[in-house]
């Protein structure tokens, strides 16, 4: 039996990341063996992922910071990995774990060997420098590399130029998959949610997730509700993290704190979307934006930032609006254009519902069972 060993940087549990590539190797008939940084994670979860999806975990200690020392002695144990367990292919993902599942492959020998860009670190408007370090390592591990798999256009043309092992090819897939089937329902959820929150009939819920960090732009979503100047516009954000309280400090600047709700970490995604009208992206760079397909499988219309992954997802005036990053009279212009539309808010709602629909996990899966049937056989 051949044996699979999929790379990734740091884990909490199984999830959609890695599910599609599970059921896609153990279709073939292979052994699926995942390794990660396990650190933050319990014995008795480990155990219930093992367990309930059939495959082996192995905690290495990788860091998401590629120049971290901890990544040497994650390259050995992956290699130490690959040599004790006898593994056939490996599928690493990431930049740190596409580097060290690259190199262990190389050194190790091993028959084929598969990334997976999740949003490459030089992109149209990156630094100059992340084109000088990230596409020279890309454009180096691509000569090691059997098949490069994108999720966005943008790096599927650009993954096209690189010079990849005799026979390797550059694929697409739809991301890493989105249960569909589990957003369904949710709207009855919805007045119930929105009691919990406080808000009134007549207030426009507007709600974004992920990290408070400075990729994620925050700022300018905030200066835009500002901008927009209608108190009944009510922005959730889901997450914590390091800019809290600069954010925090703009909100009661802008005389908008009663408007802005950090609603911290949350368990209860889907029944928040549920809640809200809107969706309100501003974020800086993204690969193909997981909290997007989200909100889209939500049925909300989305007001985001024009760059690569966004424009994958969003056409302009369609399922959204698309602004520079940046723009805050752009974005208020464009959330007030739709909380004041019930039938474009409608239009908007019905697209994006069908659009998502092309990023459901079972098309991912069977986009990935295509690629391993064409690379691994």
């Amino acid at each position: 039996m051949n044996k699979l060993l999929f790379v990734s940087n740091i884990s909490l549990k199984i999830n959609s990341f890695a599910v599609a590539s599970i059921k896609s190797a153990q279709n073939m008939g292979m052994e699926f063996y995942h390794a990660a940084n396990w650190s933050g994670v319990s014995k008795m979860q480990k155990t219930a992922d093992e367990e309930g999806y059939g495959i082996r975990i192995n905690d290495v200690p990788i860091s998401r910071n590629p120049f971290s020392g901890t990544n040497v002695a994650a390259y050995k144990q992956i290699s130490e990995l690959i040599k004790r367990e006898k593994i056939d292919f490996i599928h690493c993902n990431t930049p740190t774990g596409g580097v060290l599942g690259r190199l262990a492959g190389k050194k190790c020998k091993v028959k084929k060997v598969i990334y997976q860009a999740h949003g490459f670190h030089f992109y149209k408007g990156s630094p100059k420098k992340n084109w000088l370090i990230y596409y020279s390592v890309e454009k180096l591990l691509a000569r090691y590399t059997d098949a490069i798999i994108t999720i966005n256009r943008e790096d599927y043309e650009a993954a096209k130029h690189f010079k990849l092992k005799k026979g390797g090819k550059v694929f697409f897939v739809h991301g890493v998959g989105v249960a569909l089937s589990e957003y369904d329902g949710l709207g009855t959820l919805r007045a119930e949610k929105r009691a919990e929150l406080g808000l009134a009939d007549t207030d426009i819920a507007l709600i974004s997730m992920g990290d408070l960090v400075a990729r994620k732009n925050y700022g300018t979503a905030i200066r835009a509700v500002a901008k927009a100047n209608n108190k009944n516009l009510h922005y959730l954000i889901c997450g914590k993290g390091p800019e809290f309280d600069a954010l925090n400090a703009l909100a009661i600047e802008l005389g908008v704190e009663g408007q802005i709700h950090f609603l911290g970490f949350r368990t209860d995604i889907k029944e928040l979307l549920s809640a809200a009208d809107v969706f309100l992206f501003t974020t800086l760079q993204e690969g193909l934006p997981r909290s997007m397909m989200e909100a889209m499988a939500s049925g909300l219309p989305c007001v985001a930032s024009k760059i690569r992954g966004n424009v994958d997802l969003i056409e302009d005036g369609v399922g959204g609006y698309l602004r520079a990053p940046n723009d805050v009279d752009g974005f208020a212009e464009a959330i007030l254009k739709i909380v004041s539309d019930d039938v474009l808010r409608a239009k908007m709602r019905e697209c994006n519902l069908e659009t998502i629909k092309r990023y459901d996990v079972s098309v991912v899966e069977q986009e990935l069972r295509e690629i391993y049937s064409e690379v691994l056989n």
